[in-house]
């Protein structure tokens, strides 16, 4: 009898250390960027329900919406949970996934992705999608919704998108290794960019509409019904950017969709002169705003956001400190970057 105890105890210990052993090394030689890992990563570490507001979608978010300033001049407790080029039926998936954890009262939907890409297999970024998800039901439904069959064992387990990084550790991964869960809150996905590249003010105005593809159009329609399931206030927005006649075919379709189920929707390339862009300074590149050009943008949304919406003000209250944290960490990097803080 107490042979086979210890042999169970011993069992025990070895798994122990095993998941031990894979939960280091996938802090140490896991993929990090900001292109999407550590939206995901680190939505894990804030605190339980104080994401009042939920950006999703593509690299659009996580580069124009400045939660720092979001806070610090609405007190909109918000997070960027985006990753590059995602795709509808990832960001149904997001939303699940972050509601285990918040309890947000407005999710605000970037449309980008459907707009530009129509493919129902998009693998460029995808690992950027994935690596920062923790094994969940919903990993897997991401994971079936976005792989073929014989392309799955490439994406999963995320260690194999990885396994080889033994010779690239850097001084960011130790760090990262051994920083705490209070460190990691502060940050709320915000990547601001640091450079300015003059770009030609698109041509807008036709009323024309089409090109949203089916699997597009079916993920928007599990979204709005989650969301309507779950009493999530659900915002459509498309960010500015240089679009083309192709995107705002989707857009205009979007549009008609969103008022036939009374959703907000607004394609803020509309709105230039209301927001001040100016194309000779706010852009980082044709798809992305600079710092300059993000915090225009979220001085528009946010007074959206605070006419539209009951969104609570939870500044000078201890469980949001981490946001005060993250302001002082994008203040951080401008002053860092030599750019002017706004």
């Amino acid at each position: 009898m107490w042979t086979r105890a210890v042999k169970y105890i011993k069992f025990i210990i070895l798994i122990a250390a095993l998941l031990a052993s894979y939960f280091v090394m996938d802090r140490l030689l896991g993929m990090k960027n900001s292109h999407g890992i550590s939206q995901a990563r680190d939505m894990y570490s804030q605190p339980a329900d104080t994401i009042d507001v939920v950006f999703l979608g593509s690299s659009h978010i996580h580069c124009d919406v400045n939660t720092a300033n979001l806070w610090r001049d609405y007190g909109i407790a918000a997070y960027d949970y985006s990753a590059a080029e995602q795709p509808l039926w990832i960001t149904y998936y997001y939303l699940q996934e972050i509601c285990k954890y918040q309890n947000p009262k407005l999710v605000v939907l970037d449309l980008y992705g459907p707009a530009r890409f129509k493919d129902d297999y998009q693998y460029t970024w995808l690992t950027e999608n994935l690596n920062g998800f923790r094994f969940s039901m919903n990993k897997i439904g991401i994971l079936c919704a976005s792989c073929e069959p014989s392309r799955f064992f490439d994406f999963f387990p995320s260690l194999v998108t990885y396994h080889m990084r033994y010779a690239d550790v850097k001084k960011e991964d130790w760090d990262y290794l051994f920083s705490s869960a209070y460190e990691r809150a502060a940050f709320k996905g915000y990547t601001p960019y640091f450079r300015a590249d003059p770009q030609m003010e698109p041509t807008l105005g036709d009323e024309e509409q089409g090109g949203l593809t089916y699997k597009s159009r079916e993920y928007l329609g599990k979204i709005m019904e989650y969301c309507a399931d779950n009493d999530i206030d659900l915002f459509l927005t498309v960010t500015p950017y240089i679009t083309t006649y192709q995107d705002e075919l989707v857009y205009n379709q979007v549009h008609d969709i969103a008022n036939s189920y009374g959703i907000k929707f607004d394609s803020t390339n509309y709105s230039y002169d209301v927001m001040n862009i100016d194309f000779m300074n706010d852009f980082y590149d044709e798809s992305h705003l600079n710092y300059k050009g993000s915090c225009k943008f979220t001085k528009y949304i946010g007074d959206s956001i605070k006419e539209s919406y009951d969104i609570p003000d939870h500044r000078g209250d201890e469980r949001w400190e981490s946001w005060d944290r993250n302001v002082k960490m994008i203040e951080d990097e401008v002053k860092e970057a030599g750019w002017e803080l706004r």
